[in-house]
C-alpha cells in the first residue's frame, strides 16, 4: 500500500482514467468495424462516410494522448487501405 499522498492521488485517479480510455478504444474499434463493413457490403458511399469517421476518433483519441501519434497513423493508413482495397 502506497503512502506517499502523490501517489495515492494517482491511486485514485487510475480507474476513471482507465475507464474513459477503455471507452474510446472501443469506440475506435466499433467505427473501425463499420468502416469495413459498409466496404464490405459494396456501398461506396457509406464506407467512405464511415472511413471518415474512424479516421476522426482515432485523431482525436491520439490528440487526448490514448494513442500514440505513430499508432493512430498506422491505424488509419491501415484502415484506408482496407476499404479502398474493398471498393476497387
Amino acid at each position: 500500500m502506497a503512502n506517499i499522498r502523490s501517489q495515492l492521488k494517482r491511486n485514485r485517479q487510475a480507474p476513471a482514467l482507465r475507464a474513459r480510455n477503455r471507452s474510446v478504444r472501443t469506440e475506435i474499434a466499433t467505427r473501425t468495424k463499420k468502416a469495413l463493413a459498409a466496404a464490405q457490403s459494396g456501398d461506396a458511399e457509406a464506407a467512405r462516410e464511415a472511413l471518415s469517421i474512424a479516421q476522426k476518433r482515432i485523431d482525436s483519441a491520439a490528440a487526448k494522448g490514448v494513442l500514440h501519434a505513430n499508432t493512430a497513423a498506422r491505424q488509419k493508413s491501415r484502415l484506408a487501405k482496407q476499404v479502398n482495397a474493398h471498393l476497387g
